[in-house]
Order: C-alpha cells, then structure tokens, then sequence
C-alpha cells in the first residue's frame, strides 16, 4: 500500500474502522460498570474515556508526536484508554492514514479525533489555517467518524466585532469541511475563549447557533469558570470533554485524583445532564515538573481515577 489509500481501500478500511471504534465504544460501556455508584447509571454506557497525548506532545520538536505514536499507542493501550485524540501535527505526513490506521487496530485503540487550531479571528492568517485544516481534515475522515476539536486563537487585545466575524466565518468553512468527511467539530477553550464572563465563546455562539462544545474543563478552572454551572448551562451542546486535575497552588497534578479539582460534583453533573459524548484526559505538566513515574503510570491512574469518581 502507497502514502495514500486508493479510494476503494479508503472506502473498505474506512467502513471497517467504523465497526472497530462501535465495538470499542460497546467495550468502554463494559468498563464504566466496574466501578463508581455513578457508573450503574445508563448514560454512563455511552461515554467512551480515552486521552490526549499533550503530554508527550509538549517537549517534541514543533509539538509533532509522529516519532513517537509507536509508544504514545501502547502507552494508553496500557492504561486502559477506549480511544485516543490525536494532534494534527501526527496526520500531516503523507503516510499518516495508513500508518496511524495499523498502529490503531494493532492496539485495537480507536482514533477518538484530533486537535485543531488557528487564529481563526485574523482574516489575514485565513487561507493559512484552512489549507492546513483541508490537508488534515479529510485524512482524519479516512480513519472513520470522528470529532475535531477546534480553538479559534488568542488574540492579545479582546476580539472586535469584526474580528468576531471573521472567526465564525472560518469557523463555517471549516464546519463544512468537517461534514464532508464525516467529522464533528466542537469548540475547544483554554482560557481566552472563557474569561471575561465568557466574552469570545458568546461571540461565536451568538453568530453559529448550533455549534457543539468540547469544553476542556480544566482550562474552565484556570480561567475562573465553575465547571459544574459551565456544564449545566450548555449541556445540550456538549460533546466532548478535556479532563485535566491541578493542586491547590493552581499547578498541574501528576494525574488526575492527585489534585484538588472537585472531579466528584462535576461528575454528578453530567450524569444529571445525560452527557453522552467523549470523554478525554488530557495531563500536562509545567515545564519545570520532574516526574515521579512514566508517563503511562499516570495515564492508569488516571483512568482508574475517571471510573472511579466520576463513573465512566
């Protein structure tokens, strides 16, 4: 098989991955009843946990995992992850399909979606960003339906009304394409989209209605946000979870459980709320962190810790 799939292998791998990430997900439901009062619950069922690999991503070259998806695979394979997001950096290569397609049916760990980005509110940097969405995009559609998780850009001054347009307007395009390959956008945050009573975030609910969340509920923390009110507001447009814990000194925790992050009333939360989409733990850690244990130890623990607590 060439760097790029013919349209009839596409089209075969494409139905059979499908298949792969449906008994993945009936798998997970499996998983969420093993532990948790909140896991006997029946939304419990249909939320798939896997994880980001930020982590690894943060000390590599220009943030590209591709050298190290061999490892970042048995590595969550290992901690008992249902599936993975990747960033886009890991299908810009030409052979990404194929290759991200064996290592995800060798670990039988389904490719959940991607992370995406762009300063989406900058007119200029407009056909940079949505030629970089058009090469990854449709790549991501041959490893079967997924999601996109799309961060629009800071800006470093609050985004005018105009540049509000631009980004929505990127945003529908970049939708568009989405649909076209069989992907789910939803609209990741870190702090900008948040702060200020959640100014650029209802700037672009405001201009895109129906747009989904992914909400990285850590982030919410970080930017003064409740997460429990945060999820009650905008439950019906939820689809998609970043997970992440920091201790009291507002620093990342190893794992998550080993922070202060009340992980239980935000679990109770989305199953008051019937969330029913993808759940990702995403760790990071601030540059001067010294681990205690690798990386895919923290990763367990943290599953362990999602099923636990927060019954998925």
């Amino acid at each position: 098989m060439g760097s790029e799939l013919n349209l009839a292998a596409s089209a075969e791998n494409r139905i059979s991955r499908r298949g792969f990430l449906a008994a993945a997900t009936a798998a997970a439901s499996g998983l969420a009843t093993c532990g948790g009062t909140a896991a006997a619950e029946p939304n419990a069922a249909r939320v798939v946990v896997g994880a980001h690999p930020w982590v690894y991503a943060a000390k590599q070259p220009k943030y590209d995992i591709t050298p190290l998806l061999p490892q970042i695979f048995a590595d969550m394979k290992y901690a008992g992850m249902a599936g993975i997001e990747l960033m886009h950096t890991a299908l810009r290569p030409a052979d990404a399909v194929e290759r991200i397609g064996e290592l995800s049916e060798k670990h039988r760990l389904p490719v959940l979606g991607m992370s995406f980005g762009g300063a989406m509110w900058d007119r200029s940097q407009h056909q940079a960003v949505l030629e970089g969405a058009e090469l990854v995009i449709p790549r991501l559609g041959k490893l079967g339906d997924r999601t996109l998780g799309t961060s629009v850009g800071p800006s470093r001054k609050r985004k005018t009304l105009e540049q509000l347009d631009a980004q929505a307007e990127l945003l529908r395009k970049s939708i568009a394409l989405c649909q076209a390959n069989g992907v789910v956008l939803n609209l990741h945050n870190h702090t900008y989209e948040v702060q200020d009573d959640l100014y650029d975030l209802k700037g672009t609910l405001s201009r895109i209605p129906d747009v989904k969340l992914g909400p990285d509920l850590n982030w919410l923390v970080r930017a003064g946000v409740d997460p429990v009110k945060f999820i009650r507001q905008f439950s019906k447009r939820i689809v998609f979870l970043h997970l992440r814990d920091q201790n009291a000194d507002g620093r990342w925790s190893e794992a998550m459980g080993e922070g202060t992050t009340d992980y239980d009333a935000i679990g109770k939360a989305l199953h008051e709320v019937g969330f029913h989409g993808l759940a990702v733990i995403e760790l990071a850690h601030e540059r001067t962190f010294k681990p205690t244990r690798p990386i895919r130890e923290s990763l367990k623990i943290s599953r362990e810790f999602v099923r636990r607590v927060m019954g998925y």
